[in-house]
């Protein structure tokens, strides 16, 4: 599948190298660079050569190189904890309309990806509704 491209997209941009930017790796497929308002040292960005907003609207093949390019920078950042981020939509914080995964150090409390996670139970009926919800459209 060829690469699709959005002209006014920043990401975009970086990818035809219009904008500058840090490049750590590129594929046919995959461009990645690290970021420049990074929450802690090393934070990077793959994005997909695809322009695509959100994840489900990317062809698998874009997702499936994707990931081991994410694996190889987590590696050479050589953190033993870290964060990888993909926000689909305003709601879900995400900030650029171009899917793309952020790889973050975590070296202690107060650098890299500060996160909330305000979990609720579920009544054991309700997840069971939602299970069975979720299962019959997969």
């Amino acid at each position: 599948m060829s690469a699709k491209h959005l002209a006014s997209c920043i990401f975009c941009k970086i990818i035809k190298g219009d904008i500058p930017s840090y490049k750590l790796l590129e594929t046919d497929l995959s461009f990645s660079f690290l970021d420049i308002g990074p929450l802690s040292k090393g934070h990077a960005l793959v994005i997909p050569k695809y322009h695509a907003q959100k994840m489900h609207e990317l062809p698998d093949e874009y997702l499936a190189d994707a990931m081991p390019i994410a694996k190889k920078i987590a590696l050479a950042q050589g953190a033993e904890n870290y964060n990888v981020l993909q926000n689909n939509g305003r709601l879900a914080h995400q900030e650029v309309d171009h899917v793309h995964f952020h790889i973050i150090p975590k070296p202690d409390a107060e650098r890299g990806l500060v996160v909330g996670w305000p979990a609720k139970p579920m009544a054991k009926e309700e997840l069971q509704a939602v299970y069975d919800d979720l299962k019959g459209k997969l």
